[in-house]
């Protein structure tokens, strides 16, 4: 049997212990137990979580668990409480995996065990982790990530289907499906955790800078300089690079370079044209240029995303 613990702490988000289910239903579709399933805290006393609920738990003891899970949580961004840290420097060492869900990697993070590692967190919080922790890769556009004995997952629901790969991992393909089919979930989500569009992540107040970027997105093989987007938006150049920036918080070079990104990544993922096609297709004019702008953004070069998307829809 194998014994999972989820480590909470006050102000936790509820949402992370929807990745309970999984190993609830692995027991049902087996007909037996395979996941014994715990719910640890520093003190062992009744915590509230972010949205009101509140949840028992037992106390950090000598238990030795083979699964470790933390959860995430706007509270620990900046500093996870002592015992928690301590608690997850310790059960690394025995535990043969340890994961973190949503915001939960700062935990991970804090602790020391992302150091040198591949690592995910919720879109919303990518940056934020990349710059206080260095040492860390961190893939921004993965559902969930597995470097070893560490897992680390997007945003809420993707603990969900990181709990799914370790059921298949531990059990197989088959009782996973049947434990998706139970949740009416996929059983592998295709793609990455790009859940907003670069268009609405950029949110123009106006009409026509608005005009300018569905332009830029239906002519994304031309090269669309701040002259002829300026000429679209009936602007001078420079009051539209100012009227630009003010706007969405980007330059228009910056902001093309992600619509250009994320058509790209959608072509890959569906994976009818060559490499070659997508960055004519896309405006980065070679495979070359197109694979530097998906390292800076991706940390990953085309040919991986597009092998991680075959392999999940396998």
């Amino acid at each position: 049997m194998i014994t999972v613990a989820f480590v909470v702490f006050e102000g936790f988000q509820s949402m992370a212990l929807a990745a309970m289910p999984v190993f609830e239903y692995a027991n049902f579709s087996a007909g037996e137990t395979l996941y014994d399933v715990r719910v640890l805290s520093a003190d062992g006393c009744s915590l509230r979580a972010s949205g009101g609920l509140s949840i028992g738990t037992e106390a950090f003891d000598e238990r030795v668990f083979d699964t470790v899970i933390v959860a995430g949580g706007d509270s620990i961004l900046e500093q996870a409480p002592d015992a928690v840290l301590e608690y997850l420097r310790t059960s690394v060492n025995t535990a043969r995996r340890t994961a973190s869900i949503c915001s939960g990697a700062f935990v991970l993070a804090q602790a020391g065990l992302l150091e040198g590692k591949r690592a995910t967190t919720h879109w919303a919080y990518v940056r934020q982790l990349q710059e206080r922790f260095e040492g860390i890769h961190v893939e921004a556009d993965r559902i969930y990530v597995i470097d070893g004995a560490i897992w680390t997952s997007a945003g809420m629901t993707a603990g969900i289907d990181l709990a799914l790969a370790m059921v298949e991992k531990d059990h197989g393909a088959d009782l996973a499906r049947s434990v998706a089919q139970k949740l009416v979930m996929y059983h592998r989500r295709a793609g990455g955790q790009s859940q907003h569009s670069a268009l609405l992540e950029l949110e123009p107040k106006s009409d026509r800078i608005q005009t300018v970027l569905t332009y830029a997105r239906e002519h994304l093989d031309q090269a669309l300089s701040v002259e002829q987007l300026a000429e679209v938006a009936r602007l001078s150049p420079r009051q539209f690079s100012r009227s630009f920036r003010a706007e969405t918080g980007q330059s228009p070079a910056k902001a093309i370079e992600n619509l250009r990104l994320e058509a790209a990544r959608q072509m890959l993922e569906r994976g009818r044209l060559t490499l070659d096609q997508i960055a004519l297709e896309t405006g980065f004019s070679d495979r070359r240029r197109m694979r530097e702008a998906f390292l800076r953004a991706f940390g990953q070069p085309p040919q991986v995303i597009r092998r991680s998307a075959r392999s999940a829809s396998t």
